[in-house]
């Protein structure tokens, strides 16, 4: 009887393929790359012992092994779990249901968006010309509550001044990340998780670690001012995107607060 392969095998192992490539891109961007890769080749061959060369003993030491590891993976990787879950109702594939619920936004709802968007431009094109440092983030779908919690609460309407005030250097609330929620400017001086991705350059400070961080936990959006060069950028979906134009700032923000 030879070896076939049906349409649900093939479904199987694509399906089997792109779970181990997303957990890949995971623990990558948290720099537990080398611990996945480990894991991994642990599995390989555990499975040709005990199902290929059917070695006894060898093969009863890693099952007893395997049935504890799957505990202790949980824990290990508890923030990359948590993260991935988190994701899966968050992502791209809910984009028409949000374009849909845009349809119905009233005329007065979408200019006091376009206001706000402005006046976030506006605070970053200013703070980029004295070169104030500014770490700015954008909530989306998954809440900020958490990272709110951390800093002082706020709850101002969007204003480039206020924007700028904030970061000024002589004031107690510019070191830290200000995070503007629902149309509001909800919390400062915020503690953000640092991205550990080794392939981030150096050449770049915490702020775009922190917002690299934010945008690897979460799907906000992130709006780094360089303290030393005053270029703007901004990071979203894992990847960061340095010294952008004023103007394409201000496309993302309408693309991303039209959405949230």
């Amino acid at each position: 009887m030879g070896f076939q392969i049906g349409i649900k095998d093939i479904i199987d192992i694509i399906l089997v393929a792109i779970l181990l490539y997303e957990t890949y891109k995971l623990l990558k961007s948290s720099g537990a790359v080398n611990v996945f890769l480990g894991i991994f080749t642990f599995i390989i061959a555990w499975f040709l012992v005990s199902y290929v060369f059917k070695m006894e003993l060898l093969g009863a030491i890693f099952d007893r092994v395997v049935s504890v590891g799957a505990i202790a993976l949980i824990i290990i990787f508890q923030d990359e779990i948590r993260t991935f879950f988190s994701r899966i109702g968050t992502r791209s594939n809910w984009r028409v249901f949000h374009q849909l619920t845009n349809k119905f936004k009233s005329q007065s709802a979408q200019a006091e968006i376009d206001q706000s968007v402005v006046q976030i431009v506006i605070a970053c094109k200013n703070m980029a010309k004295t070169k104030t440092g500014a770490l700015i983030i954008i909530e989306q779908d998954q809440s900020l509550r958490q990272y709110e919690q951390s800093g002082e609460a706020l709850d101002a309407i969007i204003s480039n001044r206020l924007i700028e005030n904030i970061f000024f250097k002589n004031t107690p609330l510019h070191d830290g990340a200000l995070i503007i929620s629902k149309g509001r400017l909800n919390a400062a001086a915020c503690i953000l998780p640092v991205s550990k991705n080794p392939n981030v350059p150096k050449r770049l400070g915490l702020r775009h670690r922190s917002a690299l961080g934010i945008a690897e936990k979460t799907d906000a959006l992130a709006i780094i001012v360089s303290e030393e060069t005053g270029k703007i950028s901004y990071a979203v979906n894992e990847k960061i995107y340095v010294g952008v134009k004023p103007e394409e700032l201000e496309k993302v923000l309408s693309e991303k607060m039209t959405k949230a």
